[in-house]
């Protein structure tokens, strides 16, 4: 039985101050849609899945993850993952013009967005082992392939902002964990070869006119360019101090598209200013602040490149949204962590802050000299 000490040491691992800021930044999404969403009940259900996220965070924090050290669970994991990927390609419900959902009647869900987390718990016990060595260009090209399989089955479907932030977790990693500049230079080769490739043979039209409308915006405003400019005006129109909550009128007039989703920054921004963003930047910089932290104070090099992957997932999509909102890059269709509307991006976000703090739990207590004996033999077999 678990006595009453031990739960008061599992709760004192709890990082209060992520868990803080992430709550803050629900209640700022929240706000932004309650003001202009009326009576189509976005509110209520980002509500919902914001108690079931809390209850995620908890229920996770309680839990010793030394387990997904073992190599055949990591490996489990990852292919377990890969499965719905592969079932939305044939069966999943298009929408917006992409096989991103699975649909269970009460509810619907984005696999990729837990596909996120099992590909670091991937790389992260990849890397680990294998840290020494990690100059080694044959580790990037092995890394590379666990990655790569699932930019593919993304891009398939066709969702270019989540085959993006596949990349950007990859290569977050590789760079963390130790990589060199001429490697550097080879994988921004391949970046550009993939590219090109995509550009000729994966990338539909519309998408397409989005990257051309990016390096011209403001050549069809009414058109392809649209979106980002509606954003602009959004973001700009809000001055020092906004307009107020739901005084917002490219949001509540419905000139913002996907104000919601993937546009929520530039509603947000619209009717809160420079000081609330101010705000919601300050509220990221203490999360990745509180990650950074924790990756730092890591038992193993396992739970440090997990927590610098989780990093790297969170500043991919912080750095997309803002900058697709603010005109700096073409519009992809990316959430913004915390605050954009959807059930799967929030359980994965808690789940992933969550297995932190279980995390931190036997951190403190543990020896990196001793732990290096791990790898011979108990979780890592």
């Amino acid at each position: 039985m678990t006595t009453v000490s031990q739960v008061h040491k599992k709760t004192n691992s709890v990082d209060w101050l992520a868990f803080g800021a992430a709550v803050l930044l629900c209640a700022f999404g929240l706000l932004t849609m309650n003001s202009f969403t009326g009576q189509d009940g976005l509110f209520v259900r980002q509500l919902v899945w914001l108690a079931v996220g809390v209850g995620v965070f908890f229920g996770a924090s309680m839990v010793d993850w030394r387990f997904l050290r073992r190599s055949g669970v990591a490996a489990s994991i990852y292919g377990l993952f890969i499965i719905p990927l592969l079932f939305l390609l044939v069966l999943g419900n298009t929408v917006m013009g992409a096989k991103s959902w699975l649909d269970f009647g009460f509810a619907a869900l984005q696999p990729i967005e837990f596909v996120k987390l099992a590909l670091i718990i991937a790389l992260a016990k990849y890397f680990s082992r294998r840290h020494i060595e990690i100059r080694n260009i044959r580790h990037m090209v092995v890394s590379g392939g666990y990655a790569f399989l699932v930019f593919l089955l993304v891009a398939l479907q066709p969702d270019f902002g989540g085959a993006i932030i596949i990349f950007l977790i990859w290569l977050g990693m590789v760079l963390f964990s130790g990589i060199s500049r001429k490697h550097l230079a080879v994988v921004f080769l391949l970046g550009a070869v993939a590219f090109a490739g995509l550009w000729f043979f994966g990338f539909r039209d519309y998408q397409k006119t989005r990257i051309i409308s990016f390096i011209h915006p403001m050549a069809d405003i009414h058109g392809a360019g649209y979106n980002a400019y509606q954003s602009t005006i959004a973001v700009g129109s809000g001055q020092w101090l906004g307009k107020g909550i739901g005084y917002g009128t490219q949001s509540k007039l419905r000139f913002l598209p996907e104000y919601q989703t993937d546009f929520i920054f530039a509603a947000y921004a619209e009717e809160w200013g420079f000081v609330g963003v101010g705000i919601v930047f300050a509220l990221f910089g203490v999360l990745f602040w509180r990650i950074i932290h924790t990756a730092a104070r890591a038992a193993s090099n396992f739970e440090t490149l997990f927590a610098l992957g989780v990093l790297c997932y969170f500043g991919a999509h912080f750095v997309l949204h803002v900058g697709i909102n603010v005109g700096l890059l073409p519009v992809t269709g990316t959430t913004i962590p915390f605050m954009s509307y959807g059930g799967s991006h929030l359980l994965a976000e808690f789940l992933a802050l969550g297995i932190l703090s279980g995390m931190r739990r036997y951190a403190h207590a543990a020896h990196r000299d001793s732990l290096d004996r791990e790898f011979s033999g108990g979780y890592d077999r």
